[in-house]
């Protein structure tokens, strides 16, 4: 069954690979239609179909797919919706508006970094056609009969990501721009894969939502948070501190190999060390930690600011 939040907003939990609280769908209720917002995985169709069913939700309710941005976990189910529900609207940034439409290069990237376990983490990835997206720069306001949503461009974690605010519950959508927290642990993880990772974006962005005075956020993984003042302190501190333990790493002239273990484990133990162990599996559940080390490598390499380039050269993509 979903989780009601308030009147007009639910959620429903994806469920991804079996587990509970790693991919969450926001499902708005409008007076144009129903709204999806990062409607997951094509892993999860059959989960996020049955549960609109169950909702009692018809065909002709579902009106839009709000996402946050194009990568798997979040989108990749919208082409195989789109086949069940040819009439809904896909909202996405203007530069994830073409992988969306042809998504070659994007399956062909995920392919590079996830190998063997393409298929069972993500399933199809199916074109959107052109004539149902609608691309965003940022600073929309998107009406949906009584209901009202301002779109930010918020980069950091994808240079195509933008956050919803949904001015009539005070709700803000933020995907992966404000991290990942699993219940009410105080404990945020900012995931930092590659290919855009950008720390002083990120940082500007965290400062837009918080500038939305929001009454929750709605993160991706996973759910409502209400104390949102704190959320975002812990969100951005992680950013600060990852972004200075890695490039001490990349600094150390060691191996590819060697960095990057030595970073993954003191990752592990720092979230090990907030959380506890049964708890980090879960982040590392939402995002591995070699993905993270391969973003800030190449964070840090673009910028000039690092010894070396390898795990930059790795990370040219990640869907």
């Amino acid at each position: 069954m979903m989780d009601t939040l308030n009147g007009t907003t639910r959620l429903i939990d994806l469920r991804f690979l079996g587990r509970a609280g790693i991919i969450g769908t926001g499902v708005l209720q409008s007076g144009a239609g129903l709204l999806l917002v990062d409607p997951g995985p094509s892993t999860c169709f059959e989960r996020l179909q049955g549960e609109l069913r169950s909702a009692g939700v018809a065909f002709e309710d579902l009106h839009g797919l709000l996402l946050t941005h194009i990568h798997l976990d979040h989108a990749g189910v919208s082409g195989t919706l789109l086949r069940e529900y040819p009439q809904v609207v896909v909202y996405v940034h203007e530069r994830g508006a073409p992988h969306m439409a042809d998504p070659a290069k994007l399956v062909s990237s995920a392919r590079r970094l996830y190998g063997a376990e393409m298929e069972r983490l993500w399933g199809e990835i199916a074109p959107v056609p052109r004539d149902r997206i609608r691309a965003l720069a940022g600073g929309e306001a998107l009406a949906f009969g009584g209901r009202r949503l301002r779109v930010s461009h918020t980069p950091g974690h994808a240079s195509h990501h933008v956050s919803y605010f949904d001015e009539s519950t005070g709700i803000a959508f933020t995907g992966d721009t404000a991290g990942i927290r699993i219940d009410t642990l105080d404990y945020v993880l900012p995931p930092t894969p590659p290919p855009d990772i950008d720390l002083e974006a990120w940082q500007a962005s965290l400062r837009t939502i918080r500038g939305w005075r929001p009454a929750g956020l709605f993160v991706t993984h996973f759910g409502l948070k209400a104390d949102v003042d704190r959320h975002l302190d812990l969100v951005a501190g992680e950013i600060d501190a990852w972004g200075s333990m890695s490039r001490d790493v990349l600094l150390d002239g060691r191996s590819e190999q060697e960095q990057e273990g030595r970073f993954v484990a003191a990752l592990r133990r720092r979230v090990a060390e907030q959380v506890g162990e049964t708890a980090a599996a879960t982040y590392t559940a939402a995002i591995p930690f070699e993905h993270c080390w391969m973003g800030l490598a190449r964070y840090w390499t673009k910028r000039g600011d690092s010894g070396g380039g390898h795990a930059a050269r790795r990370a040219e993509h990640r869907p």
